[in-house]
Parts: structure tokens; sequence; C-alpha cells
């Protein structure tokens, strides 16, 4: 189920971002504006997927060097 959920989140934030970029550059003036919230929650999206997943990496080396200092 993590997994599932995961890869939806991965296929998801780039489309949006293709899909403000799009939307952006083909409405009017008077439209623009509601594609960037669009794009915006996509690049947040893959933000703090990276920003997790150094944490977790972190959090990682840290068990590891934990165990190499007791023996």
């Amino acid at each position: 189920m993590k997994f599932e959920k995961a890869y939806i989140f991965s296929l998801v934030a780039p489309f949006m971002i293709f899909l403000s970029i799009i939307g952006f550059i083909s409405r009017k003036e008077s439209k623009k504006i509601f594609y960037l919230p669009i794009g915006f929650m996509g690049i947040l999206i893959i933000a703090e997927k990276e920003f997790s997943r150094g944490q977790k990496r972190k959090k990682i080396l840290n068990k590891i060097k934990s165990y190499k200092q007791t023996k």
C-alpha cells in the first residue's frame, strides 16, 4: 500500500508541473493565475519527497555508525 502511494505521487507531481506550464503558456492574461498553484504544489511534492529521503538516509547512517562504535 505504501509503495503504491509513493508511485502515484512520483507520477502526479511532474504531471502537475507540466499541466501548469501548458496552462500558463496557452491561456489569456486573466486566466494565467489559476495555473500557478498547481505548479507550486507539484514542486512542493517533489521537494518534500527529496527532503524526507535525505532525512531517512541520515537516520540510517547514524544507526549504522552507532552499531559500529559499540563493537
